[in-house]
């Protein structure tokens, strides 16, 4: 087997919407070498729907602490609701966004790198509502996926049970924080490589001396 990069993410996570180009970059470089598999954490599940106002203090926080460290920028229609609490009709879920994902890996397994950056730039800098599906729409046409099926599949509980095994697979491998990035170089080894934000150079030298030791 070709050796795995797993990235695991939330289409939620701030800091996973910074590491976005880092991962595009290594996506670039080690295409001929590794194969790349997306997995969804689960970062906001509430038993019930929570109002974004629970949230806004730490989404103002981290995403000011996102754009100093990275350099991205978040759009004024996502910090519109961070900063206007009161008028939003945001309820984050992750699930949602998860079952797009594993959805979106049938049709094109090789692109789920690009299909995560494009959910986080429509959350984070569009300030689309991705708990509304209406917020895929775009991305279908771009991908060519027939939104008629997309929807069905929405529904499905077997696109469902996908993305709860997802959330399985970063609880076995102890994901404490997000992005996680983990190399498998057989169905035996599993190396970190990341856990939360790390830039380039350092994760780039971490996959060297993992790959260089087999």
């Amino acid at each position: 087997m070709r050796p795995i990069l797993i990235y695991c993410y939330d289409a939620y996570c701030c800091w996973c919407y910074g590491f976005s180009p880092i991962l595009s970059k290594l996506e670039r470089i080690y295409e001929q070498i590794l194969d790349f598999e997306v997995v969804s954490g689960g970062m906001i599940l509430p038993q019930k729907p929570l109002h974004i106002s629970i949230m806004t203090s730490f989404f103002a926080e981290t995403s000011k602490a996102v754009e100093e460290t990275t350099g991205v920028k978040f759009g004024k229609d996502f910090l519109w609701h961070i900063e206007n609490p009161a008028d939003s009709d945001w309820f984050p879920n992750s699930e949602k966004p998860a079952i797009a994902m594993c959805i979106f890996k049938q049709y094109h397994p090789n692109q789920a790198i690009a299909f995560a950056a494009d959910l986080q730039y429509a959350l984070f800098f569009e300030g689309r509502d991705l708990c509304d599906n209406e917020a895929y729409r775009h991305l279908l046409d771009k991908y060519n996926i027939p939104a008629e099926e997309f929807y069905i599949q929405m529904q499905q509980k077997e696109f469902k049970e996908q993305a709860e095994e997802d959330l399985a697979i970063c609880r076995q491998l102890k994901v404490s924080g997000f992005p996680a990035l983990f190399l498998q170089t057989d169905t035996s080894k599993i190396y970190a490589v990341a856990n939360g934000y790390t830039d380039y150079d350092t994760v780039n030298a971490r996959l060297q001396e993992i790959l260089t030791q087999q």
